[in-house]
């Protein structure tokens, strides 16, 4: 299962390290890089609950190989395109691609997780870490020797590589036992609502999903533009950030499962928001290199594990449909953060826009307070 959160994140990261040439490839502003970038989630979010009814149909580990197959094959896409309405066209197959890989593998690592009866959600996303810690660190040293074309093209046939070989030991290999489906007359018929204190508990978990999803999508999207635009910082070195990043939350969420364990799930939760929401202020504000890297590590740190143990607690609340909607919620936050960003930073600035990103880290950290009461 790890394999396949490596791969997504590693896909994820390979597209991410050259969204600047992409981005002067086809001569877009903040606002329309914004607009295009919106296009990820907006695919993201339009598959997710589609995405949800296909797993309780045919069963979470098909899907997740499907589903990456198609990340795989639409992430060389972007380096083709000439326009700002073309890259969006093909941002939302890779969005499709994305957020239905993240449901159907968060669905399988649910039950995975039901099944050892401990919290060992962030060991899979650590893997998505790594995966994007790689993806970035040999996206950016290559970054003088490759094309945006040739670089995209290479990850997505690597990505397709690790798929099919991961694919066929998962789908070899005993299912395990849904989780949430015994619940399932408490979900609406369409897929999208879950009922009574359930719902709640799971929108609450979406909202601190949401705010956590709104970090991770600024740090994505604009941690390149950021260092190369307002710290003036090479090529190599912009890319260093998101590995920076990358390194960080990997560190934090190979922690997270002994972390929880020691000193509580919501407690991991409120320490990583504020820690996020100090590193982002000092990320977005630094005028020097060193300083803006070591606010983008807290960011890492600090945001580790509050998206796994969101969707985590809204799958065992609601199955494949319970982690949908949390994810739905979450990706929601990537959805309103590239515009949010992209139009902040055209009005004022870019290092102010960010700024937004430690608000919501703070919301989340105080919004397990309330999923505790449920």
């Amino acid at each position: 299962m790890t394999a396949f959160f490596a791969v997504d994140g590693l896909l994820f990261a390979a597209w991410v390290v050259r969204i600047p040439d992409i981005r002067n490839q086809v001569s877009a502003s903040h606002g329309a890089l914004g607009l295009a970038l919106l296009c990820v989630s907006a695919g993201a979010v339009a598959t997710m609950p589609v995405v949800s009814r296909l797993c309780l149909r045919y069963g979470s580990r098909p899907i997740t190989v499907a589903s990456l197959a198609l990340l795989a094959v639409a992430v060389p896409l972007p380096a083709h395109t000439h326009s700002v309405p073309a890259l969006g066209g093909v941002l939302l197959l890779f969005g499709a691609g994305y957020g239905g890989a993240n449901v159907a593998m968060n669905s399988a690592a649910v039950e995975i997780v039901s099944e050892l009866g401990r919290p060992v959600m962030p060991s899979f996303h650590a893997g998505y870490s790594l995966g994007g810690l790689l993806g970035a660190g040999a996206g950016g040293l290559l970054a003088g020797t490759l094309t945006a074309a040739q670089w995209l093209a290479a990850a997505g046939l690597l990505g397709l590589a690790v798929t099919a070989l991961a694919g066929a030991a998962l789908l070899r290999s005993p299912a395990a036992r849904p989780v949430g489906t015994a619940s399932s007359s408490s979900i609406s018929s369409s897929g999208s609502t879950v009922a009574g204190a359930g719902r709640v508990l799971v929108l609450l978990l979406g909202l601190t999903a949401l705010c956590t999803a709104y970090g991770e999508g600024a740090i994505a999207d604009w941690t390149t533009v950021h260092l190369t635009d307002d710290v003036h910082a090479g090529a190599q070195v912009a890319a260093a950030g998101y590995v920076a990043y990358a390194l960080a939350m990997t560190t934090g969420r190979i922690g997270g499962t002994w972390l929880s364990v020691r000193i509580g799930q919501h407690r991991v939760m409120l320490l990583g928001g504020f820690t996020a929401a100090a590193g982002m202020l000092l990320a977005a504000l630094a005028p020097l290199v060193p300083l803006a890297l070591a606010g983008f590590v807290l960011v890492g740190l600090g945001l580790a594990n509050l998206f796994p143990l969101a969707i985590a607690q809204a799958g065992a609340a609601g199955g494949p449909r319970g982690v949908a909607l949390a994810s739905t919620l979450g990706y929601g936050g990537m959805l309103i953060g590239p515009p949010v960003i992209g139009f902040l930073a055209d009005a004022t600035s870019l290092p102010l826009a960010l700024t937004t990103v430690a608000a919501a880290a703070a919301v989340a950290a105080l919004l397990p307070l309330a999923v505790r009461r449920h």
